[in-house]
């Protein structure tokens, strides 16, 4: 069998689930897994994916039922979705060309390495004990020494902005999402994105700190002073921020603080199992809640959830 939907990130199985049930137009996992030879919770599973995914529906009542959503539609909301991303890689490809071109150009005598996990600890604490203005990461696991930056908070009591883009992954690690919420009540500006494979540090456009590679097994830094080669970090660290979904939300929507943060974890890349456990929930819990947000917002899956609440200002 064809595997078409491949580039829109749709498995073969799962697509042999949806061709399935686009011939049958609604079916039941059992009806459909008798067709296809295998269990019912495989196909059952399928299904929950391609809800998620916007192809198919969940029917009212009782028993689980599922109906295709139009495929032209449905299919080509994905398409746009893919090109979206696609487009984002092209323009950081770009920036990372430009990085790439600053390394060859004479900025070489601008950078300084070091070495070892208790050095690139004291460079970030001074990077942030100097900063007058402002200080722009990316963030990321692993983490060499501690998870907690006691730093910023007495920076941010001093007026030095703080705007940061984490990672899905870092939101994960035990007590980082309290970490974030705790500073972000005390000024720091907090966005999640997906795919984030850097870790990066800037001070005041004057400096920064990037480590060049995530194994902890050798850590090794770059201290960036003044030159394109930092130009091109600023440049790629605002189109991070410019892609990334924010953690705190205006006040003046009618979700939950708890909510809006559910839904920016969800459009951040955070499965239903870390969701629950970042915010205390249960599985269950947390699923019942997105549906009541699936009725407000008037969609039917988290795709169309993000991007609805992302068009109203709710993240």
């Amino acid at each position: 069998m064809t595997h078409d939907l491949a580039a829109v990130g749709i498995d073969r199985f799962d697509e042999t689930v949806y061709r399935a049930l686009l011939a049958r137009h609604a079916a039941a996992p059992a009806d459909l897994a008798a067709e296809l030879d295998c269990s019912a919770d495989r196909v059952g599973r399928a299904l929950a994916r391609l809800h998620d995914r916007g192809l198919v529906g969940r029917m009212a009542g009782t028993r689980r039922r599922y109906a295709a959503i139009e495929p032209q539609h449905a299919v080509e909301t994905l398409v746009r979705a893919r090109t979206a991303e696609l487009d984002r890689v092209r323009v950081a490809s770009a920036e990372l060309s430009r990085l790439f071109a600053a390394t060859q150009h004479g900025d070489a005598e601008a950078v300084e390495i070091i070495q070892g996990s208790e050095a690139l600890g004291r460079w970030f604490v001074r990077l942030q004990q100097e900063a007058r203005e402002e200080v722009r990461t990316l963030d990321r696991p692993p983490y060499a020494l501690t998870t907690s930056n006691p730093v910023e908070e007495s920076a941010l009591g001093k007026g030095v902005s703080y705007r940061v883009v984490y990672a899905p992954e870092a939101l994960e690690w035990p007590g980082v999402l309290d970490d974030i919420r705790h500073l972000v009540a005390r000024g720091e500006q907090a966005r999640v994105l997906p795919g984030l494979r850097a870790k990066i540090a800037i001070a005041d456009r004057r400096i920064a700190l990037m480590p060049l590679s995530l194994d902890l097994t050798d850590v090794r830094a770059a201290v960036i002073h003044r030159s394109a080669l930092l130009d091109a970090l600023v440049d790629y660290w605002q189109l991070c921020w410019q892609q990334a979904t924010p953690l705190n939300a205006p006040a003046d929507d009618p979700l939950s603080q708890e909510d809006r943060l559910m839904l920016s974890l969800l459009v951040g890349g955070l499965k239903d199992e870390a969701i629950a456990r970042q915010l205390g929930w249960s599985i269950r819990t947390m699923r019942r809640r997105m549906s009541r947000l699936h009725e407000l917002l008037g969609v039917t899956n988290r795709f169309q959830a993000g991007v609805a609440a992302t068009r109203r200002g709710w993240i």
